[in-house]
């Protein structure tokens, strides 16, 4: 990443930094990783502790082209048509939740477009 230092303070240019994803209504697009229901990506609504709503939200079966949810969340997936992302729902109540990741622009359009996966 390319970063110049001024008077100890370090800047990096906007072109190498990434953009959080859109909100919608004010709510963070996120990626959600449960206990035991696993995976989830969607507009986060409200967070108590452990349990949070998800609006909009897929779950990610399966995915492929990002070596971690880490990297999906920032990039998106190198490898859309061999994930495995279900339909939409409008609202999902998730127990459990042991992470939280803000999803940037790039990696929102990413998940969005991967097509819906059926057996």
């Amino acid at each position: 990443m390319k970063e110049i230092t001024i008077d100890k303070i370090v800047y990096v240019p906007k072109s190498e930094t990434k953009e959080s994803a859109v909100k919608k209504k004010g709510m963070r697009y996120v990626i959600i990783r449960t206990e035991n229901a696993g995976v989830h990506a969607g507009y986060l609504k409200s967070r108590d502790g452990k349990e949070v709503e998800l609006i909009d939200a897929r779950r990610l079966w399966y995915w492929s082209g990002a070596a971690s949810l880490s990297q999906l969340a920032m990039e998106g997936t190198s490898d859309p048509d061999n994930c495995k992302f279900p339909c939409k729902v409008n609202s999902i109540e998730l127990t459990g939740a042991i992470e939280i990741i803000d999803v940037t622009k790039e990696a929102y359009k990413s998940i969005k477009n991967v097509k819906v996966w059926e057996s």
